[in-house]
């Protein structure tokens, strides 16, 4: 939030502050603990560990970074889903933690080639879970076993790992350029996978009112919200303590936990500044969307699901090396029984029936680049 936004909210407030430049600026930033992992490993680490820290930069659900790789076999990880940072409220069935699995996998693919090895990836090698449940955490979801290929090839995005992020701002009004729809179109798929895209304000235009409403209703509704809020890290100090989740810092945060204005209790609680504000945060960039795409797979089964994860993330790291600004509008594909009737009435307007499933939905536009969102020390997923 900018100095004029900030005085403009905190004076409906009825409060009156003395906000000189001095006390908008200059406080509660970024800890620096919790983007180092961005500036990339050490070289020196163990070659699974170096390519899990290229992997754990990958794009997740409420940025939970759901992931746990057992290394106790060597030349090996298996992968697993942290059962303690599932989203039981809005991803009931745990869909949306099984494409950040799978947009893990493509980073550590990607980080496995420049290091000169193949990786054979075997999905759920154990079995795959049921689709009604969100019993996801049992079993492996992947077994990657590493071999050394002196043919490998280099991937071209592997120098878009550290550079991708998840532009959560208001874009530019602008549509996408030739260059970069060529860019994008030129992604490959697996079987079955199809991507969309919506460049046109006629095209645009319903998809941004069903983007509108599907976060509303979330907002709306007392246990999805909830869910969101009890993963804010509010103020530096927090997102140290816990560098994942949804993290909020700088002047507006640090002067709304000093007055009291700023806490999970009023962030819940319709009428608060903390709640108008999430809310106004919320059709901002909604508000700010000009372009859309979505990829759409033939079928939803767990496999599928990570797959598509693949092709997100490849997608991402695409528009990164195009300066095309990324950021997914997860809220209408949720599963929970207060989201069908307008995600019916979104995948009518798409004309796209069972067992067709659109497993991501996402914005695409121009805005300046954003920083990072935190992360978790590499050696935090290791078990093993």
């Amino acid at each position: 939030m900018n100095r004029r936004n900030f005085i403009r909210t905190i004076g409906g407030s009825g409060l009156v502050i003395a906000a000189s430049g001095f006390g908008l600026t200059g406080c509660d930033e970024m800890p620096d603990s919790a983007v180092k992992p961005w500036r990339g490993p050490a070289a020196d680490l163990e070659v699974r560990e170096w390519m899990l820290s290229y992997a754990i930069l990958a794009p997740n659900p409420h940025n939970m970074q759901p992931w746990l790789a057992d290394l106790s076999t060597a030349k090996e990880i298996t992968l697993h889903v942290d059962p303690a940072r599932v989203l039981e409220q809005t991803d009931p069935f745990g869909r949306q933690i099984l494409i950040g699995h799978g947009t893990f996998l493509e980073l550590l693919d990607i980080a496995a080639r420049e290091k000169g090895y193949a990786t054979v990836i075997e999905l759920f090698p154990e079995g795959e879970p049921a689709a009604d449940s969100l019993d996801i955490a049992a079993k492996p979801v992947a077994r990657i076993r590493l071999e050394k290929d002196a043919q490998a090839v280099k991937d071209p995005l592997f120098a878009e790992i550290t550079r991708r992020r998840s532009n959560k701002q208001g874009y530019e009004k602008e549509y996408l350029k030739e260059k970069d729809l060529i860019a994008l179109s030129r992604v490959p798929l697996n079987g079955g996978e199809q991507i969309d895209l919506a460049v046109t304000e006629p095209a645009v235009a319903p998809l941004r009112e069903f983007a509108r409403i599907a976060v509303l209703k979330e907002i709306e509704t007392p246990r999805t919200l909830l869910e969101s809020i009890e993963r804010l890290r509010i103020g530096a100090d927090e997102i140290a303590e816990n560098p994942d989740g949804i993290a909020l810092h700088g002047p507006f945060f640090w002067w709304s936990r000093r007055l009291g204005l700023m806490s999970p209790e009023k962030a819940t609680t319709p009428g608060t500044l903390a709640y108008q504000g999430g809310t106004d945060y919320a059709m901002g960039w909604v508000e700010g969307t000009y372009n859309m795409g979505w990829l759409i797979t033939s079928d939803n089964s767990r496999s599928t699901q990570v797959k598509a994860g693949r092709t997100y993330v490849r997608l991402n790291l695409t528009a990164t090396a195009q300066g095309v600004a990324m950021h997914p509008v997860s809220q209408i594909l949720q599963e929970y029984p207060e989201m069908r009737d307008i995600q019916r009435a979104f995948l009518t307007h798409l004309g796209i029936s069972e067992p067709g499933t659109v497993q991501m939905f996402y914005r695409l536009g121009y805005q300046t680049d954003v920083s990072p969102s935190p992360r978790r020390k590499m050696p935090d997923i290791l078990t093993g």
